[in-house]
């Protein structure tokens, strides 16, 4: 049974043949399919453009959640092929990094500085910690324009003499001499890449200048307890006039012994005197008792006060010796009145950019000069070990 259809526009009625009834049904349907089929593939299409255009969107949406991109990190944009690249490296090692990865990581050698490149890891770092001598909290500090600064110094007093009426008075002259401190000086140089320099902006230079500092630091600490008086200034254990107390045993500290010490210094020294040692000594001291078995060291019973050994304050020099044979691991006095340090230049850091231009690298220069020296060495007393 036939539906009637009513036949599209364009169809013209023709005589003969054209004018079956089957046949003017047939065309019409083969029309119509046609035109389905025409606004299917259509249909189709602008599917297939809304499918794509989601799946655009979607990509775009992932790129944009990345750190470092569409200005959302702290860090620059232009330094994603440098984070992009840092990932890498730590999932799999140089060795599985991508040419072009490795080229954008590869600032300089990795040791040297090339792990500041990444910003993400360019404003920390873990340092060793530095320890040094507090020698200059104890002595006496003056600044000088001159290469070296010299003291008068007193060696002797005058001789009166009691006299009788009418007795003559007899002439005396005290002695005079004078003590020089020259002033030493203590140098280096770092060399670093441009580079290391733009990309760690500005981290690298700091660090450099910290080191230096703390290089510097250390080294100066260290001449102040034990310098040898040739290229560095004269230490506190080194000059010959600081008188030593024998121990009187190789390796056991005597509790007589820093008895002894430390009234062997005349009254008015002693009562401004400080301990100087290591943590190591400090150790064993504080497990020595008198003899009613109270402990020579007391702990500080006040925020911001010393610990004391036999009432006297301690200060920790790393720098100062370890109890062994022939050592002089404990020096006792005052170090205002005994030491002076003479700086004569701070630390001076000196940038220069060209001198290794055309080798993309920028020299850093840094330059300390002091000198310091025992001006009274009655203030000191340092005990010595036996000689095992």
């Amino acid at each position: 049974m036939f539906h009637c259809i009513p036949a599209p526009q364009g169809v013209i009625e023709r005589k003969g043949e054209e004018d079956d009834p089957a046949a003017i049904v047939t065309k019409a349907l083969d029309t119509f399919k046609g035109e389905v089929i025409g606004r299917l593939d259509k249909v189709e299409a602008k599917a297939g453009s809304a499918e794509a255009l989601v799946s655009r969107l979607d990509k775009m949406e992932a790129r944009l959640n990345r750190p470092g991109t569409g200005g959302t990190s702290d860090g620059p944009a232009d330094v994603t092929e440098e984070r992009k690249a840092f990932g890498t490296y730590l999932r799999r090692g140089d060795k599985g990094m991508p040419e072009t990865e490795l080229k954008a990581l590869n600032v300089s050698t990795d040791t040297q500085g090339g792990y500041l490149a990444p910003v993400e890891i360019s404003t920390e770092f873990v340092r060793d910690l530095t320890e040094f001598s507090p020698i200059r909290a104890l002595a006496s500090v003056r600044t000088t324009s001159s290469p070296a600064v010299t003291y008068p110094k007193r060696t002797g007093i005058t001789n009166a003499k009691w006299k009788g009426e009418l007795q003559a008075a007899e002439a005396s002259e005290p002695g005079f001499a004078q003590l020089e401190i020259p002033v030493r000086e203590v140098n280096t140089f770092v060399d670093i890449s441009n580079q290391l320099l733009a990309d760690s902006a500005g981290v690298a230079e700091a660090e450099v200048r910290l080191a230096l500092a703390e290089d510097f630091g250390q080294k100066e600490g260290a001449a102040f307890v034990k310098g040898d008086g040739v290229l560095e200034p004269v230490g506190l254990l080194t000059d010959p006039a600081v008188t030593a107390l024998l121990n009187g045993h190789a390796t056991n500290l005597a509790t007589d012994a820093l008895i002894s010490l430390m009234y062997a210094l005349p009254a008015a020294y002693r009562n401004r005197g400080t301990w100087l040692l290591n943590g190591t000594t400090l150790a064993t001291i504080r497990k020595l008792k008198d003899g009613q078995g109270n402990y020579l060291w007391q702990p500080a019973f006040q925020a911001g006060q010393p610990e004391t050994i036999l009432g006297r304050p301690v200060v920790e020099a790393v720098d100062m010796p370890d109890v062994a044979a022939n050592a002089t691991p404990i020096l006792f006095g005052d170090f205002g009145t005994a030491y002076r340090i003479v700086d004569r230049v701070a630390l001076s850091i000196l940038v220069n950019p060209y001198l290794l231009a055309t080798n993309g690298i920028t020299r850093i220069h840094a330059t300390r000069r002091v000198g310091a020296g025992v001006v009274q060495p009655k203030a000191l007393r340092k005990l010595k070990m036996a000689v095992s």
